[in-house]
């Protein structure tokens, strides 16, 4: 697509506003925000070049491409909805992108809602951390029409180095929330891992050289480490509401397809426990400071 093509973008919180920004700067393209609750994000946005609209309709009739990333399939309904929805704002030929960790049968409902509007959808769920968002660096995974995906691909190369195409609409999103589940179950094993070292008493900075050595060692652990140690928890900055809506999504998608989950509903329990006690703001590296609380240890001050 020429750069005269006009992006919406809204969800504009910890991994949108690294991805709208290089959209604007990277890309050249002219940017229409809508405002969030976080005003941070909005306003540095604005001071680079961007205008902000008032509601999603808005930001639709500035648009020829509308991009979503939100927290969940709950929002992106209510973003579509309603008199000033971006359905009521569809004109033929849009394309929208949700980059939100999404229920693939939700994205596939408002897929075909547009496409009887003569409007495209495409999902491409984003991959890594708000870190890599504002260096330009996320991952996506895409799903949708491979003419379409053409479309828009330049845009998305903006903010990200890796786009994996999975096949139909629906298909990025279902591969993000399988990616997800997997991640989060290797958080709960560490956290009881890390949690029952610290209820024997043993070394933790120990435990951590070992872990990173032996087969336990990885990207994952990588990520999570540094909170152990020092009590840094920069390096995932996901909040453990999100692990729990990912996971929440993941085993209402199993089931849906008949699947047996085992493991991923014990994950779902330990994260919704944390979740209820009052831990959803916090991000997942104290996941193993919370589990020690549980048991009556301690591995660090949450």
């Amino acid at each position: 697509m020429e750069k005269k093509t006009r992006v919406g973008f809204i969800g504009v919180g910890l991994m949108g506003h690294g991805a709208a920004k290089h959209i604007l700067e990277t890309g050249g393209y002219p940017l229409t925000i809508l405002g969030h609750r976080n005003r941070e994000p909005v306003e540095d946005l604005v001071r680079r070049g961007a205008s902000e609209a008032k509601d999603p309709a808005e930001v639709a009739a500035a648009s020829d491409v509308v991009i979503l990333c939100v927290p969940s399939s709950v929002e992106v309904e209510a973003t579509f909805a309603g008199p000033r929805g971006l359905m009521g704002a569809v004109r033929p030929g849009m394309i929208f992108i949700d980059t939100t960790t999404a229920d693939p049968a939700v994205t596939r409902k408002l897929g075909a809602e547009l496409a009887e509007r003569g409007a495209h959808l495409i999902d491409a769920a984003l991959g890594r951390t708000p870190k890599e968002a504002e260096a330009g660096k996320l991952a996506t995974y895409v799903g949708g029409d491979p003419a379409i995906i053409a479309k828009v691909r330049p845009i998305l190369e903006t903010y990200t180095d890796t786009i994996i195409l999975c096949g139909p609409l629906g298909a990025g999103t279902t591969c993000k929330l399988v990616n997800n589940s997997i991640t989060m179950g290797m958080t709960a094993v560490f956290s009881e891992g890390v949690a029952t070292a610290a209820k024997l008493g043993v070394d933790l900075s120990a435990l951590c050289q070992v872990l990173a050595a032996g087969g336990a060692g990885g990207r994952m652990w990588d990520m999570l480490r540094p909170w152990v140690e020092s009590g840094d928890d920069s390096g995932l900055r996901g909040p453990i509401r999100i692990g729990a809506k990912d996971i929440r999504t993941f085993t209402r998608m199993a089931e849906n397809a008949g699947m047996a989950t085992f493991v991923a509903q014990a994950v779902n329990q330990m994260l919704r426990t944390a979740l209820n006690q009052g831990h959803g703001e916090r991000f997942l590296p104290v996941m193993p400071g919370i589990v020690a609380e549980w048991n009556g240890t301690k591995v660090r001050d949450l």
